[in-house]
């Protein structure tokens, strides 16, 4: 049937070629009317809901391309390297995988400065402070406490400066169902400044202030 109409429109020139030409014109208009798909950008995205603190396996991330204009800056790359790497913080599934969200596998790798320790402190004010505060923000640790002034009498609370610029590590996720993790913070701090935090830890309640970098 093909072959036979070929035929009869080879013995037709102006015919076949106007059909060839009304072909050839509807292709071309189809093709200008395709949308072209949007520009994009293949990065890491979560797989599922992540506690902050735990280190990524292959199964918790996925590549996923995404248009240009949802790329949040500092979005990971998939030929980056994410497995292992320390969650700073509790993720979405869904959400890209950003240079701010990931430590090194030691807290203490991206740290330039040598001879810290990572210090968990437990917050007075709980998860509420806690939620206030990122992996990389600059904090005082600060110390509240009771100051009766060696007579006995309370002359109400006091607060001072416990450990003053130093970098929050991680802020490790609440478990639910309990109060583990519930305003722990873990920072970075000297060998001095981590013995002035435990001694402070039994005797005052701890808060953090945020410094601007």
């Amino acid at each position: 049937m093909i072959v036979s109409l070929v035929r009869r429109l080879a013995g037709q020139p102006r015919r076949f070629a106007a059909a060839v030409c009304v072909g050839l014109a509807l292709l071309c208009s189809l093709h200008v009317l395709r949308p072209r798909p949007p520009a994009g950008r293949l990065v890491w995205v979560i797989a599922h809901d992540l506690p902050g603190g735990a280190p990524l396996t292959a199964h918790d991330v996925k590549a996923e391309r995404l248009p240009l204009p949802a790329v949040p800056r500092g979005a990971l790359l998939v030929r980056e390297r994410v497995v292992g790497r320390l969650v700073a913080a509790p993720m979405r599934a869904g959400e890209p995988v950003t240079d701010v969200r990931l430590l090194e596998p030691s807290l203490l790798a991206a740290l330039r400065q040598p001879g810290l320790v990572a210090v968990p402190i437990r917050l007075a004010d709980g998860s509420a402070a806690a939620a206030l505060t990122r992996a990389g923000d600059l904090v005082d640790v600060l110390g509240t406490a009771n100051d009766d002034g060696g007579s006995g009498t309370a002359r109400g609370p006091t607060t001072r400066v416990i450990a003053a610029g130093l970098t929050v590590l991680a802020v490790p996720a609440r478990d639910a169902g309990s109060d583990d993790g519930a305003g722990l913070v873990v920072v970075a701090a000297t060998s001095a400044q981590a013995a002035r935090l435990a001694d402070a830890a039994t005797t005052t309640r701890l808060s953090l202030a945020l410094l601007r970098r």
